[in-house]
């Protein structure tokens, strides 16, 4: 599964205090079951000091292989974990898609 290859990615390149990938593929217009949408909620050590640019510059290039060949979309959410216990903890949630039959 997709989910699982990018959890592990990310998992390796950013030693996370907190890792969450979700699929959202079923809130698009896709085929039951796809993986192609994505929203993950990273907090890691590595992005004190960083831009939020700079962040999911970080998270595209450690998964540039799916991004290029599986994923269509993904929603990156970068914290650092100062700034996640300043969010309390709270995943955002997604609006909705407004693209196909899904509006």
């Amino acid at each position: 599964m997709i989910k699982d290859v990018l959890e592990t990615k990310l998992t390796e390149g950013f030693e996370p205090t907190f890792l969450k990938v979700i699929n959202e593929s079923y809130m698009h217009n896709v085929p039951e079951g796809s993986e192609s949408h994505f929203k993950v909620v990273v907090v890691s050590t590595q992005f004190e000091g960083q831009r939020l640019v700079a962040r999911h510059r970080a998270v595209n290039q450690v998964l540039s292989n799916e991004l290029a060949n599986n994923i269509h979309a993904l929603s990156i959410k970068a914290y650092t974990p100062e700034e996640w216990q300043e969010n309390g903890q709270v995943i955002p949630e997604t609006p909705p898609c407004m693209g196909g039959d899904k509006k």
